[in-house]
C-alpha cells in the first residue's frame, strides 16, 4: 500500500485553507484525511488544520488493529464529534473565528477492511479496473436538489449555489457524519480531494490519470496541473491511496 498527497492554493486565492494528513497506523493500516476550511481570511486555515489534527489524534488514540468495520465506524464518528466540538469551542473565543468550519473526508484502512467518512462536499472516489465510483455523498444544496429531481448532475456542476454546503464541522454544537464500510481488493485506488479539484475534473479524467497516467507517485501533481490549466480558482487538495 502506498499513499501520496499534495495541497496548493490554486491560481486565484492567496491563502490555502485546505489541509490534509496521511498517518501510518501499522504495516497494513493507514488513515488519510482531507479538510477544506471556510470562514474568512483568518479562520478557514485554522479550521481545517485544527479539525485534521484533532480528528487524526483521536483516531490514532482509539484505533486498534483488527477492529471490526462497525468498531472502525464508531472510532471515526467519535473523532468527527471531537473535532466538531474543538472547532465550535474555538470559534467562540474570538470574533475572527466566528462561523468558521470545515469539510472533512477520511479513509481508515486496516488490512482488507476500510471505512470512509465525510462531512460536507469534499469527496472520496474508488477506482479499479472496473471503473470509478464516488463513495461519499456531498452534503450540499445542489446535491439535495439533484436528489429531489430539480437538477441534473450536469446542471448542478454549473449552478451558482454549488458551493453551499448543508453540513460542516464546527459550525454547530453537533454534526452528523456519513460512514461507508468497504472491502478492499488488490489494485484498488482511492482519491480523497477537496472541491477545488472535483469541480474542475470529471470522473473519467480522474480515472484515466490514476489508472493510466505515468507514475502513481506523480498522479496528484498531474491532477493539480489539470486544475491549474482550467483556472484553479479554489484551493486544490488531492490524496491518493493505492493498494
Amino acid at each position: 500500500m502506498d499513499a501520496w498527497g499534495l495541497t496548493d492554493p490554486g491560481l486565484v486565492r492567496k491563502q490555502n485553507q485546505d489541509y490534509y494528513a496521511l498517518k501510518s497506523l501499522h504495516k497494513n493500516g493507514l488513515l488519510a484525511v482531507v479538510c477544506d476550511g471556510m470562514g474568512g481570511a483568518k479562520a478557514g486555515n485554522v479550521a481545517s488544520k485544527l479539525a485534521t489534527e484533532v480528528f487524526t489524534g483521536e483516531v490514532e488514540r482509539s484505533f486498534q488493529k483488527g477492529m471490526s468495520p462497525e468498531m472502525m465506524q464508531t472510532v471515526l464518528c467519535q473523532a468527527v464529534a471531537l473535532a466538531n466540538t474543538a472547532l465550535f469551542e474555538q470559534a467562540q473565543l474570538s470574533e475572527d473565528f466566528r462561523g468558521m468550519g470545515t469539510t472533512l473526508v477520511a479513509l481508515l484502512i486496516d488490512g482488507s477492511n476500510a471505512v470512509a467518512v465525510n462531512v460536507g462536499d469534499s469527496r472520496i472516489y474508488h477506482m479499479n479496473d472496473d471503473g470509478i465510483t464516488l463513495i461519499s455523498t456531498d452534503h450540499s444544496l445542489v446535491e439535495l436538489m439533484v436528489r429531489r429531481g430539480e437538477l441534473t448532475h450536469e446542471q448542478a456542476k454549473m449552478h451558482p449555489n454549488k458551493n453551499i454546503i448543508t453540513r460542516a464541522i464546527g459550525t454547530e454544537p453537533a454534526v452528523q457524519c456519513d460512514t461507508y464500510p468497504l472491502q478492499l481488493h488488490p489494485r484498488d485506488n482511492f482519491l480523497l480531494c477537496s472541491d477545488g479539484l472535483s469541480n474542475l475534473l470529471d470522473d473519467q479524467e480522474i480515472l484515466f490519470e490514476v489508472l493510466h497516467g505515468a507514475r502513481k507517485k506523480d498522479c496528484c501533481g498531474r491532477l493539480l496541473d489539470i486544475a491549474k490549466q482550467r483556472g484553479a480558482s479554489d484551493n486544490v487538495t488531492a490524496v491518493l491511496v493505492s493498494l
